[in-house]
């Protein structure tokens, strides 16, 4: 669904939008409050991860290297004797 977003000064728009919502058919929404816990360790700020980052464009790093979690598992993380 396209998606357009408005922004108004005064309050009585808002209740203008909804009536109008009520005969066109549109949905008003309000986005959520970004609530990002910040995580420190080792002086290393960690910040939660969201699904507002495109990775698309990593795509191109991986495709035909052959590769899956197992064999990451296998080769990244040996445990040294």
């Amino acid at each position: 669904m396209p998606e357009l977003i408005i922004k108004y000064k005064d309050s009585k728009t808002l209740e203008i939008l909804n009536d109008l919502a009520k005969y066109f058919d549109y949905v008003i929404s309000f986005p959520k409050p970004e609530k990002r816990k910040e995580i420190k360790i080792n002086g290393v700020t960690l910040i939660e991860a969201d699904d507002s980052i495109d990775i698309t464009g990593l795509s191109n790093l991986f495709t035909g290297k052959n590769m899956n979690a197992e064999s990451l598992r296998n080769e990244a993380w040996q445990r040294q004797k």
